[in-house]
């Protein structure tokens, strides 16, 4: 399988998926359309896309990102599996016609996300994950809403092979230390976890996140 990965953030790379694929025995191809002029996969070249997070949103007004969500809409017409984290799932969520919008909260650091659908086996009920974000995706009708948090309802959603997710399972230990040493002014203004950057370094790192984030890619990978 050729698993194509959108990166959108020279620190928010693919983490475990990146494990998973490997693993698996797959082909990983890493591209950079918000640095390398835009540049995209072929749709007929993608056995899976991966949507990886990033500063933008899809609000933007950026051929590049217009032109990620053709590729999207391409790839749901033809039933790919997709996954999109945080900037990702809101590219999802808007190529199905859906609102991304600024979120009641901005959250920044780690905090816990609670399972809302069974249709995943062995997922735990209850998961601590990172959160880097200020803007959130409406949950498309089609699908089921999968994880929500404290402070936000929409955190995941499950349609059919695509899964998208505001916060993140797949960076491992090492990201969180170059998201956090690159990016550690984001969580200082108007944080609602009220987490400092060494607090999200120091934080006990859920080691079950690996576990889940595999689960989730072969769902949608059957």
């Amino acid at each position: 399988m050729r698993i194509n990965i959108l990166q959108h953030s020279p620190n928010e790379g693919p983490g475990f998926i990146k494990d998973w694929a490997l693993e698996r025995g797959h082909d990983i191809y890493v591209y950079h359309p918000y640095y390398f002029d835009g540049i995209l996969p072929n749709e007929k070249d993608t056995d899976m896309l991966i949507i990886l997070g990033g500063p933008m949103s899809p609000n933007d007004d950026l051929p590049w990102i217009k032109d990620e969500r053709k590729l999207i809409q391409e790839l749901i017409d033809r039933s790919i599996p997709i996954f999109g984290a945080c900037y990702g799932a809101q590219q999802i969520s808007k190529t199905l016609g859906y609102d991304v919008s600024k979120a009641p909260y901005k959250e920044v650091g780690w905090a816990p996300v609670y399972l809302k659908s069974n249709s995943i086996q062995n997922i735990p009920p209850k998961l601590s994950a990172l959160h880097w974000h200020e803007e959130m995706f409406e949950i498309p009708k089609e699908a089921e809403l999968l994880f929500s948090s404290d402070l936000l309802e929409n955190q995941g959603f499950l349609l059919k092979n695509i899964i998208g997710l505001q916060f993140h399972f797949e960076p491992t230990k090492t990201d969180i230390h170059e998201i956090v040493v690159n990016d550690a002014s984001y969580a200082l203004n108007n944080n609602a976890l009220n987490q400092s950057p060494k607090d999200i370094l120091t934080n006990d790192f859920p080691s079950e996140n690996k576990e889940t984030m595999f689960k989730l890619l072969d769902y949608i990978s059957q």
